[in-house]
């Protein structure tokens, strides 16, 4: 049903979910109709360039630009501030500050929480490992970087128990056994890989293709320790404990941690599961509070076969976008009329590039949670090409607001 009536839309939250459901709400709700951005961070991260900035190939100018000269320039308010709490039986957000908004319809995309305390030790502020999951972690992970070279070791890489964004790790294990190498310090810096994954190239979703075969081989050919199965039971100064006894001395390390939904959308009644995500039918609005929407790594998203160690499904850039643009037209039908955009998770699609430093995977899946019959993997130095080119097109677009290309 239409409204004739301005409405309201907030939308929790400006990374690839956030920033492209705002953009493609204003493109396609009449003026009348309000859009309301709230984020803590004044900027827009291309988060799969972090993999970089430790190595000093990248700094934060490179891969961010400003949030509210941009959403200014399209008619959207930008507030600079993080949601202090949800009211959903109200409809209301309170910011930080204090400020309580009136929502019609929500889109919850916040993204995750890092869950650094579910691993004792783990994480670069109260820990002794570093991160690649923001701009800040990736900064620090810059300057241990800086650290290891005058003093090296053994690395440690990987995806904690409860984490889901293993590309991410496998991304930073090849680029930093590049740097290894490139440094002639791999006789005094071995590499090992620990994943909460059941099989090296499992990656949270039973694999794509033949990337069991393809990442052994990378293995194999790099000379890297894979540990999949592997569940981290304490990190410690320069050392990380297995379940099972084996501990690995590292002199740098870094682990994905594990995700949990952000604390207002947790604290919520009735908006969450227990772990903070947002459950979603196949238009990804919420099953009970229908005024309410979700995109992105917010989303509830079963695995798709259970594994011995909890493993996450990822929620990738381009998987974020697609059901943020399928959120948005969704509310636009309700506030608008028009035409419905369902769009069942079994039916998501998915391009994830891993780069290597001077070379790398790509992997396509046209069902990326299985039973599609499309899966592709390509190795070789044009996904390197291909990451490069990409980011370079993503932030020259999105800069301009153009979500559409």
């Amino acid at each position: 049903m239409s409204s004739t009536s301005p409405q309201r839309v907030v939308v929790l939250g400006s990374s690839f979910a956030g920033l492209t459901a705002a953009l493609e709400l204003r493109k396609h709700l009449d003026d009348p109709h309000e859009v309301v951005v709230l984020d803590p961070r004044d900027h827009f991260t291309f988060i799969p360039s972090l993999i970089w900035l430790p190595f000093g190939t990248r700094d934060a100018d490179d891969v961010t630009f400003p949030l509210a000269p941009l959403y200014e320039g399209k008619g959207i308010r930008f507030v600079n501030e993080a949601a202090a709490a949800v009211d959903p039986a109200a409809h209301t957000v309170t910011t930080t500050s204090g400020e309580v908004l009136d929502y019609d319809r929500l889109l919850v995309a916040t993204g995750p929480r890092l869950a650094f305390e579910k691993v004792p030790g783990l994480g670069p502020e109260d820990g002794f490992t570093q991160s690649v999951c923001n701009l800040d972690h990736a900064l620090l992970a810059r300057d241990a970087w800086e650290r290891f070279l005058e003093e090296p070791g053994p690395v440690v890489v990987g995806t904690a128990q409860g984490g889901s964004c293993f590309g991410a790790s496998y991304e930073f294990l090849f680029n930093v056994k590049h740097r290894i190498r490139k440094a002639g310090l791999e006789d005094v810096a071995p590499v090992t890989f620990v994943s909460a994954e059941p099989y090296l190239g499992h990656f949270g979703l039973g694999g794509v293709g033949d990337s069991q075969r393809r990442i052994e081989g990378f293995f194999d050919r790099l000379g890297i320790e894979g540990l999949p199965n592997s569940v981290i039971t304490e990190v410690r100064d320069g050392e990380l404990e297995l379940e099972g006894g084996r501990t690995l001395p590292f002199a740098y390390s870094m682990v994905v941690p594990p995700f949990t939904g952000v604390d207002a959308i947790r604290e919520a009644d009735g908006l969450a599961n227990p772990m903070g995500f947002v459950p979603v039918d196949d238009e990804f609005r919420h099953p009970e509070h229908r005024d309410v929407y979700a995109a992105g790594v917010a989303i509830a998203i079963a695995p798709p076969q259970p594994t011995p160690v909890p493993a996450g499904v990822p929620k990738t850039g381009q998987m974020s976008e697609t059901m943020a643009k399928a959120a948005a037209r969704n509310i636009v039908a309700d506030l608008q009329g028009g035409r419905r955009h369902p769009l069942p998770l079994e039916e998501l699609a998915a391009i994830c590039v891993l780069d290597a430093g001077n070379n790398g995977v790509i992997f396509k899946a046209d069902r990326v949670l299985g039973g599609g019959d499309h899966a592709r993997v390509m190795a070789g130095p044009q996904a390197h090409w291909a990451k490069l080119a990409f980011e370079r097109y993503f932030l020259a677009s999105r800069k301009r607001g153009l979500v559409a290309l």
